[in-house]
């Protein structure tokens, strides 16, 4: 096994795409990692500023896997800060090797990065004034929220477009903003990530004034973003996660960084899905 040493960094000078991801690591000893500092708990800064959540853990597990893969005895994982507007273009301009959030794979957005295989499922959630009860349909006319740069976001509006719903969606740029327009009665509904959210519920004071639903509204599989067109670096990902899949060190993770929460069937299903050897 080899020794890995994780440094945080605010920002960096973007490499050239052009080299393969495999070799500027060899070469340079060094693998750059982008991550969320305000999805909790998936990819969050805590409270000293660390990098912390399932999906960077996820990638230092890897970015193991590459030391040994790559012979390397010493192998410098560096953490980037991103946000939901530039984290797919720090990957496509090689700013980041590999990005480790709460990421959704579509295909929109593989036209300018690859994804590994799905590392985590996830999916639409609301949080509502605690007693609120209503589908969709009762938000026309209401403002409601979601997170500026996500799915989510996107969701909400083809959604409510499709059923003719007139609802006011207001992005917002984080999550606590949006849990604290709730209940200050500026909005009636905040969306988002059922982790997130879950994350946010239990973690405030407003448990007695807020409700979070039960059921998810969209199926989400995350995955970790790399630049296109490097089949070999995709590759070794892939196979370090399978084998991370085969030996539960990513059932592991997840209890690790989620303690209480309870796998669903569309986390269990991935795991038994998952690349084999």
């Amino acid at each position: 096994m080899y020794k890995i040493a994780c440094v945080i960094l605010a920002s960096m000078l973007a490499a050239p795409v052009s080299a393969q991801t495999l070799e500027r690591i060899k070469d340079t000893g060094e693998l750059k990692l982008g991550y969320r500092t305000d999805a909790a708990p998936l990819s969050y800064a805590d409270a000293d500023g660390k990098t912390a959540g399932y999906s960077p853990l996820v990638c230092v597990t890897i970015a193991q896997h590459l030391a040994n893969q790559l012979k390397l005895e010493n192998l410098d994982v560096t953490f980037v800060p991103v946000d939901t507007t530039d984290r797919f273009d720090k990957v496509a301009s090689g700013e980041i090797d590999m990005l480790c959030g709460a990421t959704t794979i579509t295909l929109e957005r593989r036209q300018l990065v690859d994804f590994s295989v799905p590392t985590y499922v996830d999916g639409t959630a609301l949080m509502v004034a605690k007693g609120y009860e209503g589908g969709l349909d009762s938000f026309g006319g209401k403002k409601i929220g979601a997170r500026t740069g996500t799915t989510t976001l996107e969701a909400l509006t083809g959604s409510f477009a499709e059923e003719g719903v007139d609802a006011d969606i207001i992005a917002f740029d984080d999550h606590r903003a949006g849990l604290a327009a709730i209940e200050a009665s500026e909005i009636s509904a905040y969306f988002a990530d059922q982790s997130i959210l879950v994350h946010l519920y239990f973690n405030s004071e407003y448990q007695n004034t807020l409700s979070l639903s039960d059921e998810i509204l969209t199926i989400e599989k995350h995955g970790l973003a790399m630049a296109r067109g490097d089949s070999d670096f995709r590759l070794a990902v892939d196979a370090a996660l399978s084998k991370m899949f085969f030996d539960g060190t990513m059932e592991e993770i997840f209890k690790a960084t989620m303690p209480g929460f309870t796998p669903g069937a569309a986390i269990r299903a991935m795991y038994l899905t998952s690349p084999t050897n």
